[in-house]
């Protein structure tokens, strides 16, 4: 039997850890930890943002990149989701060694194995959807099997709302859109 547990606080999951990397006027580099995103298209990715630091960079910028949380990041990514950008230069703090992006005005963290160089395709302030064009993904070659992302090799984290903890994505279980023929009528 059900029994009602979160009311009106709920999740939908898995939520993933975005690492969003921004540029100020300045070129001082930023990263603000988000969890409600998603791929909404082939080549786009839809994050839902409240004001930050991150905001005001992209608004002025046009360009931000998008690194996937890992374990071995996982504290890097917790630290970019506590400190503020307005008050300090997280990168700095942290020691994260970074670089330009080669195609839009942002930066790539050294840390993170898989990023993406995304521009602003739109920005709605009042409701917070950022839609970015994916221009290029950077792949560190140990993540890579068979010149793809290979998740179990990436140990990608998600966000799980519900304990306020991350987790690991698990292992496969079953080939995509194979499994199921063996239901399909004949």
């Amino acid at each position: 039997m059900a029994v009602e547990i979160a009311g009106k606080k709920s999740t939908v999951a898995p939520l993933g850890v975005y690492i969003i990397g921004t540029f100020d006027e300045n070129g001082v580099p930023n990263a603000m930890n988000a969890a409600w995103g998603m791929q909404s298209d082939d080549g786009e990715i839809t994050l839902m943002l409240g004001k930050h630091k991150t905001t005001e960079n992209f608004e002025k910028t046009g360009a931000f990149t998008v690194a996937l949380g890992t374990e071995d990041t996982v504290e890097i990514c917790d630290y970019f989701g506590v400190e503020t950008g307005a008050k300090v230069n997280k990168l700095e703090q942290a020691g994260c060694a970074w670089h330009n992006s080669a195609r839009v005005n942002a930066p790539i963290i050294d840390a993170f194995p898989v990023t993406l160089e995304c521009r602003v395709r739109s920005w709605s302030p009042d409701t917070g959807y950022l839609i970015g064009e994916i221009v290029a993904t950077q792949a560190d070659e140990r993540v890579l099997t068979d010149g793809k992302v290979d998740l179990s090799k990436l140990k990608l984290i998600i966000f799980d709302s519900f304990f306020g903890a991350y987790r690991s994505v698990g292992n496969v279980v079953a080939k995509a859109f194979n499994v199921g023929l063996g239901l399909k009528k004949q």
